[in-house]
């Protein structure tokens, strides 16, 4: 699936490292086409309040849309 510059989108798998988890939700801020693989995104990833706490570069296997059943939720960053 292509998905959009700017585009919100659900992370489905946890990152420990950068103190993520599946189900956080992050925006699109860079596309990385590959002609023989899977292509890559750089997500950037707000708190509550707007602010950047964190920028990825992940497969696109480990992104998925929003769909319109979901709704947001918050937790506090801890380790995932």
């Amino acid at each position: 699936m292509a998905y959009k510059l700017f585009e919100e989108v659900v992370l489905r798998k946890d990152i420990p490292e950068k103190r993520l988890r599946r189900g956080d939700v992050a925006t699109i801020v860079e596309h990385h086409p590959v002609s023989d693989g899977e292509d890559g995104y750089s997500l950037e990833i707000f708190n509550a309040l707007g602010d950047t706490i964190s920028v990825v570069t992940i497969a696109e296997s480990a992104i998925a849309p929003i769909t319109k059943d979901e709704i947001f939720s918050v937790r506090s960053l801890e380790a995932a």
